[in-house]
């Protein structure tokens, strides 16, 4: 975490650029592509780029398209055939990037050969990303020019211009190199309302994340802003309850203990 808030910080002094530190990153050759494995601040997220364009856009931020379970994996094939490997709760697409969570109890020895497999497989298939019928760059979070989706007090327009500017200019950037991304989901009374993606979503220092760095970028160039706080879809709501439910079903589950023999032997 101190890591991202010293880049997040030095992101306000100077422009992002897309020079991305490897020093952490695990490297695999497979099948003649090159896969690099970056670790994110999210112990169950870590960040693949496959040295291939996954979504079109390369310009700061990173258009990505964001698929919490599967759920919504209709939207894109590659999810889809992600999805299918055993442990695998979420998916984030970015343009040369892949974020995968896996479930806490699932262990990356196992699955990451599996993951390796089918990235290497479905880029090898040239299948499209996302569904043919669907613009990428209309599927998930973009720079936007408009703030259509936003709710918002239609007196607050300018203000909300500026922050979808600052996040789009400062922030996302820098979420997106751990692997995370961030949606504007409203601007009202003060209170920026985000919706995390990928790593940043279920990460442990997410609230952190919200108050000592975006939060306090915010407030320094926008003074509207008194705070910052996480908010969760409809949908993302019934999946955490959902797994909320799963996990808590396996954690209580007891092995049955077969009843004892009756039988008399004479």
């Amino acid at each position: 975490m101190a890591v991202f808030l010293k880049k997040l910080i030095n992101s306000a002094t100077r422009c992002p650029t897309s020079n991305l530190k490897t020093s952490p990153a695990a490297f695999t050759f497979i099948r003649n592509m090159f896969i690099q494995v970056h670790h994110t601040p999210n112990p169950n997220s870590l960040k693949f780029t496959p040295g291939t364009n996954v979504l079109e856009g390369s310009s700061y931020p990173q258009p990505t398209l964001d698929i919490p379970s599967i759920n919504e994996s209709a939207k894109s094939p590659l999810a889809r055939h992600l999805f299918r490997v055993e442990g695998v709760k979420g998916v984030l697409l970015g343009s040369d990037f892949i974020t995968i969570t896996k479930l806490p109890d699932m262990d990356w020895a196992l699955i990451k050969p599996d993951l390796f497999a089918v990235i290497t497989d479905f880029f090898a298939s040239n299948l499209p990303v996302v569904k043919e019928n669907m613009d990428q760059t209309d599927a998930g979070t973009s720079t936007k020019d408009s703030t259509g989706e936003i709710d918002f007090d239609p007196a607050d327009e300018a203000i909300v211009e500026q922050i979808v500017e600052l996040l789009d200019s400062r922030i996302r950037p820098t979420v997106q190199e751990d692997g995370g991304d961030l949606e504007l989901k409203a601007f009202r009374d003060g209170i920026v309302k985000l919706r995390m993606q990928g790593a940043c979503s279920s990460c442990p220092s997410s609230t952190v994340t919200l108050k000592a760095g975006v939060q306090n970028m915010l407030q320094f160039y926008i003074p509207e802003v008194i705070g910052v706080e996480e908010v969760l879809d409809e949908v993302d709501e019934i999946n955490k309850k959902a797994f909320e439910d799963l996990e808590h079903r396996i954690m209580t589950k007891k092995p049955s203990i077969p009843a004892a023999s009756t039988q008399t032997f004479t």
